[in-house]
């Protein structure tokens, strides 16, 4: 793209950005703060209300931009408006870590810049809000061997393979079920059904050797588990793994629209209310949450103190994961050393204390 389009495409959006009442440009002075995710999803509706609560008590103005698709090609102009808005910090969700470190690093050259839920740390941001995504992802690996504790088949469904969150937590995933560090897996047929092509991970075989993609589109993770649970109709000890907010829904109506002859289990990712539904009813064995709010509320307090010149606010480590279960209790080898473990019901009254709190 030319530089005169590219101006043109930014000038377009700025504008676009600022005609709209909530978020455009205001006479009151406030410090302005941008947030952009990297899709449109109910865990970003969490981010956003644990945003807005942070903008209320640091008297800052926010603006929040999700992206209808999971493309960096769409998130990158968003940026940009925020900048030629004059918003004093950023934080985004980065949609592609490689081929977008030079532009948010050009960025975070004007701008503060930080990074929440998937990283970029090439950039020159200021933090990074979130998880350790590979750990978070053993901790889904060792629930998996809780409901599979003699091995069996898995099929792993995801948004994409080219985030770091995605990255990261897969491998974890697979590191935990293999016993070693970065496993690469072996080839190997499915045991009960040769035509599935697998890569074996420890006692595991992981259906079609990858994780099924579904570029954040819902329908798509639907088909996909429908498909994948299909095929494996009849074959005991088989456990469907959802690593996005909405894949456990997604496998939850995909399994049921299967109607399969032997039932399959199910571990999830974050705190869709559904999946939490699906905890509390037994059809899930658990959830690895991370804390949605309380990434957007970081976010923001992190920024607008920085804004004002206080580097305190930044955090040195990473916000540790949860595990929400049908009674709120686990072996201490399972949840992991020092992670929380809590009842479905209780946690679900907090999400939701906690949203309606960003909404006053």
């Amino acid at each position: 793209m030319s530089r005169f389009l590219r101006t043109a495409c930014v000038l377009a959006i700025a504008g676009l950005l600022a005609s709209v009442p909530a978020c455009g440009a205001s006479n009151s002075g406030k410090i302005k703060i941008g947030v952009v995710t990297n899709c449109t999803a109910d865990f970003w509706s969490i981010c956003e209300a644990g945003a807005r609560k942070a903008a209320q008590e640091n008297d800052v103005e926010l603006v929040f931009r999700q992206p209808t698709n999971n493309d960096a090609s769409e998130q990158m102009p968003i940026i940009e408006g925020f900048q030629a808005q004059g918003c004093k910090g950023i934080a985004v969700s980065v949609i592609d870590p490689e081929g977008q470190t030079r532009d948010l690093t050009r960025i975070a050259k004007e701008v503060p810049l930080i990074t929440m839920d998937n990283d970029a740390d090439q950039t020159g941001r200021l933090c990074y809000i979130g998880i350790d995504n590979k750990e978070a992802g053993k901790a889904v690996g060792r629930l998996v061997k809780k409901a599979l504790p003699g091995g069996g088949t898995i099929a792993m469904f995801i948004g994409n393979t080219m985030s770091a969150n995605a990255k990261a937590r897969t491998q974890g995933v697979l590191d935990e079920l293999a016993g070693q560090d970065n496993a690469p897996g072996i080839d190997a047929d499915h045991p009960q059904k040769p035509s599935i092509k697998c890569k074996k991970y420890g006692n595991y075989y992981l259906v079609d050797k990858a994780p099924r993609t579904d570029d954040t589109k819902v329908p798509v993770a639907t088909d996909n588990a429908t498909d994948v649970a299909s095929r494996l109709d009849g074959v005991e000890n088989v456990c469907m793994i959802g690593l996005y907010a909405y894949n456990p829904p997604a496998i939850l109506n995909g399994v049921a629209a299967a109607k399969l002859k032997v039932p399959v289990k199910i571990v999830g990712f974050d705190e869709d209310f559904a999946t939490l539904a699906g905890i509390r009813d037994g059809k899930i064995e658990g959830t690895v949450v991370q804390d949605p709010f309380l990434y957007g509320y970081k976010s923001v307090e992190v920024l607008a103190a920085n804004a004002r010149g206080d580097k305190n606010k930044l955090p040195k480590d990473a916000i540790k994961y949860r595990i929400v279960t049908r009674e709120g209790k686990l072996e201490p080898a399972v949840a992991g050393p020092g992670i929380e473990v809590v009842q479905v019901d209780a946690f679900e009254k907090k999400l939701r204390d906690d949203i309606a709190s960003g909404k006053k």
